[in-house]
């Protein structure tokens, strides 16, 4: 009986594989993985996805009527004084599948990049992605930052020069030695190194393309979500009603613009990337092999598969705008 019991759970992890190979092997390496197992005790964040939970941090709540994108039609359960209503069992239905693919990826040793640069997401991305180890970026995309990887990574060579540098003029001053650099030299670097930490202090660590990014407001990253989609690189991400959903391989719909919706996916996929890790350690501990397994693009019918029946709440009405 054991021994079906064991051969069940081997044939459910095999099965459970296709989304991850073939970004993860040219995206892992040594110290990534080592980066992930520290993080793998990280606290996990209780976060209620209930449809009630949903309502009360206002997911529900789409763009103007004017403004929406036919091809949300399938997600939007009806409109509110010009407002669109976005379907709540189909925003579940969505993160459940996102959130498998997220714990997936991070089992077998991959890194995801958190990237969200509106106002309202910048503190929100950088605590939850510090929460779990990951990699962030909250100001600015670089263009080029995953297709030029190869100079963005001089760039953070050249910041954690400039560190070197100005920490050891500091333990000179402390010491009162003489600079080896004059006083006009050390501000040009620290604006140098200040301008860095702006665009690049995110993704300090990341030594090589991350497995998977979460995206906040497709629209405003669309040059994150091109360089991904050019380098076979999963997304997912949290699709508004002015949103184009079929850009993205996971989609998730919900209001991408109020901070306690964004809030709530960010844990959401902060306690992913969490679970993933120590899924990780467990099968490192126990001696098992952790064969990364393949990553499979959806295809266009498993893009317009349609959601499930729109059934929001009554209360909806109530928390509706005026």
């Amino acid at each position: 009986m054991e021994n079906t019991e064991n051969t069940e759970n081997a044939v459910t992890e095999v099965q459970a594989a296709p989304v991850v190979e073939k970004v993860i092997e040219k995206t892992a390496d040594a110290g990534s993985k080592k980066r992930m197992q520290d993080y793998a005790s990280a606290e996990i964040v209780e976060v209620d996805m209930s449809l009630k939970s949903l309502l009360q941090a206002g997911v529900h709540f789409g763009h103007q009527t004017s403004r929406w994108n036919p091809a949300m039609s399938q997600y939007i359960h009806t409109a509110r004084n010009g407002i669109h209503i976005i379907n709540l069992p189909s925003s579940v239905e969505c993160w459940s599948k996102a959130e498998k693919v997220i714990t997936d990826i991070t089992s077998a040793g991959g890194s995801v990049l958190f990237v969200g640069t509106k106002k309202q997401s910048q503190d929100i991305v950088r605590q939850e992605a510090n929460r779990c180890g990951c990699y962030y970026v909250s100001r600015r995309w670089l263009g080029g930052m995953l297709t030029n990887f190869s100079t963005i990574r001089n760039s953070i060579e050249r910041m954690k020069k400039l560190e070197g540098i100005m920490q050891e003029e500091s333990e000179r001053a402390t010491r009162g030695e003489s600079m080896k650099f004059t006083k006009k030299e050390r501000l040009m670097m620290q604006k140098e190194l200040e301008k860095l930490e702006f665009s690049i202090g995110g993704i300090r660590e990341m030594t090589s393309l991350p497995s998977l990014i979460f995206v906040i407001d497709i629209r405003r990253e669309n040059i994150a979500i091109s360089e991904a989609r050019r380098l076979d690189i999963p997304v997912v991400a949290l699709v508004d009603t002015n949103c184009n959903p079929s850009e993205v391989d996971y989609p998730v719909p919900a209001n991408d613009d109020g901070s306690r919706s964004i809030r709530l996916f960010s844990q959401a996929v902060a306690n992913a990337v969490i679970r993933g890790r120590q899924k990780m350690v467990e099968r490192t501990r126990s001696g098992a092999v952790i064969t990364p397994a393949s990553f499979k693009k959806k295809t266009a019918s498993e893009g317009a598969k349609k959601p499930a029946d729109a059934v929001v709440p009554a209360s909806v009405e109530e928390v509706a705008p005026a």
